[in-house]
């Protein structure tokens, strides 16, 4: 039986340490979770996997509101009315995916994650 890298806190049943089959790989290593509130416009860039880039965001004010049967308008960020991941993020005002804001055209939810692509695009609620 395999166990998980996580699993080693507990004993074995005689009572004698776990050891890892092997160590933890690159890929495998967390990171601290990138969450995005409302500022002046920040952005970092980290490396990923495959020579790739994530660009996130620090702070934002604006979001690109989608209104139905019209253009995307990008409007003004007042606050964050409810965020339903986390009832922290709410208490914060973290903008994530699913997240319901107070903009200057009325009440939108976002569709993106800006922590991983570096953008706010939200949907108008009516």
């Amino acid at each position: 039986m395999r166990k998980s890298l996580e699993n080693l806190a507990t004993s074995k049943i005689t009572g004698g340490r776990r050891h890892p089959l092997r160590t933890r790989r690159k890929y495998e290593i967390d990171r601290y979770s990138n969450e995005a509130l409302i500022g002046p416009a920040i952005t970092v860039t980290r490396k990923v996997r495959g020579k790739n880039q994530k660009t996130a965001l620090k702070t934002i004010d604006f979001v690109n509101l989608a209104i139905p049967n019209s253009k995307v308008k990008k409007t003004k960020i007042v606050k964050v009315l409810e965020n339903p991941t986390n009832s922290d993020y709410q208490r914060r005002g973290v903008i994530c995916k699913g997240a319901i804001l107070e903009t200057e055209d009325g009440k939108c939810r976002v569709v993106s994650k800006p922590g991983q692509h570096g953008a706010v695009n939200a949907v108008l609620i009516k």
